[in-house]
């Protein structure tokens, strides 16, 4: 494997890369929480089918109005 520190005097100061290493390492523990952020968004698309819905009458009825 590679040296994973790096030379010194080579700083990441964004510390992009250990947050890279971090999200990596996470391992099966990340995937559980994508599969619950999946399953939660069941309400979402019943908020944007609503959503959609709404603005559909809405333009029916002002173009009722304007006839």
């Amino acid at each position: 494997m590679a040296n994973t520190q790096g030379p010194q005097g080579n700083h990441d100061p964004a510390g992009s890369t250990q947050m890279f290493r971090a999200f990596v390492d996470e391992g099966p523990q990340g995937r559980q929480g994508r599969q619950q952020a999946a399953a939660s968004s069941g309400p979402r698309v019943g908020l944007i089918i609503g959503v959609v819905v709404a603005v559909a009458i809405v333009a029916a009825v002002a173009w009722l109005a304007l006839k």
